[in-house]
Order: structure tokens, then sequence, then C-alpha cells
């Protein structure tokens, strides 16, 4: 069969065996698909890269969000800040309200922000922050603004600047810290908004303006007008005003002594910033760029020359009290109970006492240093010797040019004007200018100072003072030997006067609070004491004679002053008025060492002295101030007296936190006058009881009058009670004394203890500074006896060639006997206690 024939039919479309190929496209339609094919891969690039990009988007946004959490967790605590009181300088005042002390970290003057003028307020926040009162925290105006800036300023070499905001900047400065990085920067910024959120925007800019440095020591802007311009804020002139609102960027860069025209021009640029706010006028402005920038730098307050041992305690017992922080910037007002007259002629008179004896017994140690004094080029080597510590003010450091006949001529360099050069001075020292009676080489004297060429040689620096007689000088060197000086009110505790050496500037270390000394024959009156308060009369007598006390050390034979003087049966008012040491040791025998342990521990004396024998002469360890409080006890009737330094201490609102005054007021809350006069309550304990301590202070006054120390009370005119002290081989030397209405305690010795020469006696040394001590303290004051309590029994009674009025107890009047007979062997020391051989008092 033949196939059909496929011409006659069109539909019928047969199936090839195989695929036959596609025919060809028409003209140009090869072109239009493979312009078809391109988008397809352009496409998938675009694709990749969005696909990239929101996958960058995720992870970016992943990292931001962790970083974000991580900044979160570690930002501090923010909310203090509204309870934030800026540092302040705390003040030490005198009793007479003058300055002593400034203690400072950081000098600053907090203002509340009312008190702040709005003036004030819009210079700072015009140029540093001006939509502040429009943003929450962080300006996205200000960034823009500041990233503009600073493209533009690119390759110029200059810092870029930032677009912190003032609430930023309160973030920064204290939160964050000024490190620049962009961790610091994102902390800050979230901060920011946090802080706004809790604050209000007053409290904010509060914070900026108290805290903000703005150079010359100054924090805040109320320290700062004082320290530029030395106004207050109210008191500023709209271009000072400014020139405080130029200086929050660089305050070291527009100093007006350092740097007038870039001051000036940022003060002005901050004058525009305020007229185009509308703070200030256009006039003002005008007024403002016309004014000169003339600082009048803030000179310190005068402050107290005297009394640097005094305010060092002071600050210690506030540090002790308060802590670290709030003494240095709590603000706090300190009044003390410093005489500021009365120290300075306390310190005057120590000093003229350690010179005298530096002269009569120290001998003349040579010079400070030496230069080539023949060279015309002696100025230079002068100034460039240090100055050693402890020059007084007065003295100058000067060079022996030439020694001719039997003068010196000196020179020494001054300089009036520190901008100008220094000046030369001359000046002749003759033998009337030196004092030392002998020389002093190695610890040894040499031999008498006979002549000039004996003390000073050409080319020797040495400290001279100007005599006030032409152009004639005196001789000067620090002395080797120290001294203290304590003056209370034993009414009250408050330390009126306290000297603690020769020289704050020579050595901090305050011998009147400080130093353990032994106080000698001064510790005397706490033996004797108890046997007054157990009834044992003042007539008392006891044998005064030879003694000998069986110690773990072997025998001990103790002696009086007076080696080998003896004086029979004396009274206990003849013992204390000679500081005879053997009847000491027997009344001490006799009451007890326990006894005699609890009474110094009473008085604050020693708080837990040895019970050895030895220590009834004094050979413990006590302080100036101590002794000055324990006699203090005496004068105020047996009551427990407590040095004190301050009187009163006043937070930065002025409320009193501490006052050392604790007595009573009975009355002062009555509603009218027909209650009476208010009373004052001593509420202080009793030490001792009054007719013991009456009893004491009569026998004491006899020391003064008829005893070791009549120099003390030598033409004063008025009742004086008090002892004199001298240690074993006379190390020490003391005199304590009070009147009715001040205690003075003074003290002599050298720091590292040793002998300060044969017969250097409490009554030759330390009496005459307390005559002296007293003289100027009560120089304006009529005399005042001492008040003989309810109870106790005047008898009068011949002393020796004086006649007395002895205090007794009711009914011991007529019951002395003696007691002691002379030891005809070794004897052992009752309270079983070891006593250390050779220590104690001598006089």
């Amino acid at each position: 069969m033949s196939p059909p024939d496929t011409r006659l039919d069109p539909g019928f479309d047969p199936v090839p065996e195989t695929d036959p190929a596609p025919p060809p496209p028409p003209p140009g339609k090869a072109k239009r698909e493979k312009r078809r094919r391109r988008p397809r891969v352009f496409g998938g690039v675009l694709s990749l890269l969005s696909i990239l990009l929101v996958g960058g988007v995720l992870v970016g946004g992943i990292a931001a969000f962790g970083a974000y959490r991580t900044i979160l967790a570690d930002l501090p605590d923010y909310r203090w800040l509204a309870d934030y009181q800026p540092p302040q300088m705390s003040r030490i005042y005198a009793s007479d309200s003058k300055l002593m002390a400034e203690l400072a970290t950081e000098r600053r003057v907090f203002m509340p922000i009312e008190a702040i003028p709005k003036r004030v307020q819009a210079a700072f926040v015009s140029a540093e922050d001006q939509r502040f009162w429009e943003h929450h925290g962080v300006d996205p105006m200000g960034i823009l603004r500041a990233a503009i800036t600073n493209i533009e300023q690119y390759g110029t070499g200059r810092r870029m600047g930032g677009a912190s905001t003032i609430t930023q900047q309160v973030a920064k400065n204290m939160l964050v810290g000024a490190e620049r990085s962009l961790m610091r920067k994102a902390r800050e910024a979230i901060l920011a908004l946090r802080i706004e959120e809790a604050l209000p925007k007053e409290r904010i800019l509060e914070l900026y303006l108290n805290e903000i440095f703005l150079g010359y020591q100054a924090y805040g802007v109320a320290a700062a007008a004082q320290a530029y311009f030395n106004k207050s804020l109210d008191e500023l002139t709209v271009g000072e005003t400014a020139f405080l609102g130029a200086l929050p960027k660089a305050p070291n860069n527009y100093n007006p002594l350092r740097y007038p025209d870039a001051a000036r021009a940022r003060r002005d640029w901050v004058l525009d910033r305020m007229a185009e706010d509308g703070a200030i006028t256009a006039e003002d402005a005008a007024a403002g760029k016309a004014e000169p920038i003339v600082p009048r730098l803030l000179r310190r307050p005068e402050v107290v020359q005297v009394g640097q041992y005094f305010t060092e305690d002071v600050r210690r017992e506030l540090i002790s009290r308060f802590g670290p922080e709030q003494t240095a910037g709590g603000g706090l007002v300190v009044r003390t109970s410093l005489e500021p007259v009365f120290q300075g002629t306390a310190e005057r008179i120590l000093r003229d006492a350690l010179m005298a004896f530096d002269r009569r017994r120290g001998g003349w140690r040579g010079p400070v240093a030496r230069i080539s004094a023949r060279s015309a080029d002696w100025m230079p080597q002068l100034e460039a010797v240090q100055r050693p510590g402890g020059l007084l003010p007065g003295w100058k450091l000067a060079v022996v040019l030439e020694l001719k006949g039997g003068e010196a001529r000196l020179g020494w360099v001054e300089r009036p004007d520190p901008r100008a050069p220094s000046q030369p001075r001359l000046g002749t020292l003759g033998m009337d200018g030196i004092a030392w009676r002998r020389k002093q080489a190695e610890g040894r004297f040499t031999g008498p100072v006979g002549s000039l060429r004996d003390a000073v040689a050409v080319g020797d620096v040495v400290a001279v003072e100007p005599t006030g007689r032409g152009d004639r000088l005196a001789l000067r060197q620090v002395p080797e030997i120290e001294g203290a000086i304590v003056a209370l009110d034993p009414g009250t505790g408050r330390v009126l006067a306290m000297v603690g050496g020769w020289s704050f500037e020579k050595s901090q270390f305050n011998r009147a609070s400080q130093a353990m000394r032994q106080p000698g024959s001064a510790f005397k009156p706490f033996v004797y004491l108890p046997a007054l308060e157990a009834g044992v009369p003042p007539t008392q007598r006891f044998l005064d004679g030879p003694i000998e006390v069986m110690t773990a050390q072997g025998l001990w034979r103790p002696s009086n002053y007076n080696e080998g003087s003896y004086n029979g049966y004396v009274s206990i008012r003849t013992a204390l008025q000679k500081s005879l040491n053997l009847v000491t040791i027997r009344v001490a025998q006799e009451v007890g060492m326990a006894k005699v342990s609890e009474t110094v521990a009473r008085f604050g004396v020693i708080d837990a002295m040895p019970k050895y024998l030895a220590m009834a002469l004094g050979s413990g360890e006590t302080t100036a101030l101590r002794m000055a409080a324990a006699y203090g006890s005496f004068a105020s009737g047996g009551r427990k007296v407590t040095p004190t330094l301050i009187d009163s201490v006043q937070d930065r609102r002025g409320k009193v936190i501490w006052r050392s005054d604790a007595r009573g007021c009975e009355g002062c809350d009555a509603a009218g006058p027909e209650a009476g006069p208010p009373q004052l309550v001593d509420a202080r304990p009793q030490v001792t009881d009054p007719i013991a301590a009456y009893q004491m202070t009569n026998i004491l006054t006899g020391v003064v009058q008829r005893g070791t120390g009549i120099a003390a009370g030598k033409g004063l005119g008025r009742p004086i009670a008090g002892k004199t002290g001298t240690t074993n081989d006379y190390q020490d030397n003391w005199f304590v004394g009070y009147t009715p209405d001040i205690v003075v305690a003074v003290w002599l010795g050298y720091d590292d203890p040793r002998s300060l020469g044969k017969d250097e006696t409490g009554g030759h040394n330390a009496a005459p500074i307390f005559h002296d001590v007293l003289e100027a303290a009560l120089k304006d004051s009529p005399p005042v006896p001492f008040r003989a309590p309810p109870g106790v029994a005047l008898v009068r009674m011949q002393d020796g060639k004086d006649t007395i009025m002895e205090a007794f107890r009711p009914g011991t009047e007529n019951s002395a006997r003696p007691v002691g007979q002379a030891s005809s062997g070794a004897r052992r020391d009752g309270e079983g206690g070891s006593v250390s051989e050779g220590m104690g008092g001598l006089y």
C-alpha cells in the first residue's frame, strides 16, 4: 500500500523519526533574544547584593543590639545625681573668726541654680549648647552641624570638634570619664537620654555650672568669678560673663594673661551667640566687646600665720571623725578654740627661750654651707644654696665676703619684684652680733667664741638677722633643743594655744600632743592625791631619809635631787614644795602603786601605767597636752577635763553636726523671764572629790610661792598653782601650772633624748616660759582666787616664816602623825613588781 499523499491534507503533521533543527529565527529576532538574556544576569547580581545588604543589616543590627546590651549592662548608676552635692572646700576658723586653713581637693563654691543669674546661665548655654532647653539629651542638629564643620576643617590640623550637649558633658564629667573612644561616646549619649528623663533641665544645668573646671583651680562658675575677677556672680559685667562662658572649651588656652587675643576673640564669639539667642541685645553685645578683659585675680583669703601645729591636729581630728572625703570636700565650717594673738605670743616666747638656751648651752655649730665668696659671681652661688628648714621669715642667708679687724662684711640677695633681677644687700657683723659662749664641732665643744674668726670665715654661708641699727647684723642658727606649750581653759577643756616645736616648717611632729616624754616630778601630785582622797591631811609627816628597795634588777637606792641631803620628818606640803623624791617613794608605798596607777588613769595622764615603784617619780611617759588636762582637773574642782581643739562643725548648709561643749542648759527653753536665768549644767564626771582637788591646789600654790617653782609666779601678783619637773640626767624640763582661768604646760628637751646639761632643771628653764605665757594670757584680767569648795576646813598655820591657810577635810585638822621610819635594811616593793633602776624624777 502506498503512503497517503500528504500534499492534499495540510493539517496532517507527520511525526519525524528525529527532532528536526529549529527553524532559523527571522531577521533581527536573534539580537532581541540576546538582549533579553542580559537582564537576567544583572538581576542576579542585584539579588545577591540585596541579600548581602539585608544580611549585613541584620548582622549589623544584631551586633549593634549586642553592643547596646553590653553598654547597658556596664552603665553607671545615674540616679544619684538627683541628690549629688559637688565637693566644696572646708574652712577652719580661729575663735575670733579669722581663717586658719582651707581644706580642698577642688576649690569650689556651690551655688544653687536659683542663685545663678539668668545671664550667666545664658552665656554657657549659648556657648556650649544652644538647643539645651529643646533637645532631650542628644542634639541631632548639633551633631550634623559639627560634622559639617569637621568636614570643612579636614586636613587643617585642627582638633575635630564634638557635638556634646550640656547633658552629655555632665555624663562625661561625672559618670563615664573623658576617654576618646566611640564606646565612651555611645555610653555618654545613652546616659544623657536617661538623665534627661530623670532630672529637670534646671538640675542638669545646676550640676554643670557647679562641676565644670574653668581654670585657676576654680571649679564652678562662682569660684571662677572670684578667681578671675574677685567678684560674685551678680556683680559680673556682660563682658566678664561672656568670658566665663568662653572658658569650658579650653581654660588654659584662653588665659587672659597669657593669651589675651585668643581670650578676647572667644569672648566676643560668645557675645554674638548670646545676642543671636536673644539673651542680650545687640547693644549689650557691642558694649561687652568694648570692655577690656582685666582680670583681678583673687588673692587667697588672708590666713592666720600662726598655729600650724594646732591646725594640723584639727585636720587629723576631722579626718578621724568625718573621713578624708568629707573633710576635704564636704564644705565644712570648723570653729576652733585657738586665740591667734595669744598663740603668736606663745610661739614667740618659746622661740626666744630656745634660742637663749642654744646660745648658752648649745654652742655655735658652724655655717650652713660654703661658697667661693672671693669671686665676683657670689650672688648666683648664694641663690643656689638651699634655705634650711626652720629659718625664721626675718632671717637672711648671707655669705661672709670680708673679715677686717673686729667686723665682717656679709652679703645676701633680695628680689623685691619677682619679675626683676635679684638685688645684692650688704651688712656688717660685729662681736655684738654673736651671742654664743662656745663653739661646737662634731658634737663636742671646742672652746669659747672669742673673736669673729672663731665663728665665721670668708665664704661661709650663715643665717643673719638685721638688728634695725643701721646695717648691723646678728648671727642666727636654728636651735637643736625643742619645746612645747599647751594652754587650755580648765572650765571647758578648750585649747587656747598650742605650740608643738620650734617651727612647723622644720618638723611637723607635734611635741605638745604626740611626743611621749617622762614628766619627772611634775607627776608627783598624782602620787600624793590618793593619800589626800583617803583623808590623810596635808600636814601628815613622812620621813625624808635613805630608803632601799629590792627589785628584780637588784637593790634600788633612790635619792633626792641633792644627793645625801635629808630633811627628816616633813609634811606632804613641804615634800611637794621641795620636790623630795624619798618622801614620794614612801607615800607611794603607803597608798600602793595600784592606787597610783588607777589615779593617773582617771586623770588621763597614763592609761595603763605599770605598777612599779619607780613610776612614782615620773618615769612613765605622757604628753604635754595630757598633763595640762590632768592639772586642769585640779583647777575645775575635780571634774574631768577633756582637751578639745574644735568648738563646732557645720555642714555646707550651716547645720551644726558636731559640738564639743556637752553642757546642758537648764531654763534655756523657758517660756518667760519668770522662770529665772538659764543655768549651764556641768555634767563632766568627777575624777576626784572637790576637797581633795582643792587641797592639792592649795599645796601647789606653795610650790610657786616658796618652792621649786618661784620663777613661775614672780611679780605676777595672783594665785598660781603648779609643779616643776626634771627627769633623770636632766633630759626633760617641765612646768605645769594653773590659775582658776587657765592651765599652761611647758616642756623642753631634745627630740633624741639626751642631757640638757648639769643643773638644767624645770624650775630654771620651763618655769620662766610659763611665767611669760601666763602674763600674756592674763595681763588685762584681775587676780582671781581659788575658790574653796563647801565642807573644806581652812586653818591658819605657819609654813616656815609664812602664814598660810591650810585646807583639811573636816575632822582631820589634828590627826597628823609621823609615818615611815628610816630603813635599816632592804625593803621590797609592796606591789610585787620590779622597779627600773635609775629612772625617775629629780626636781
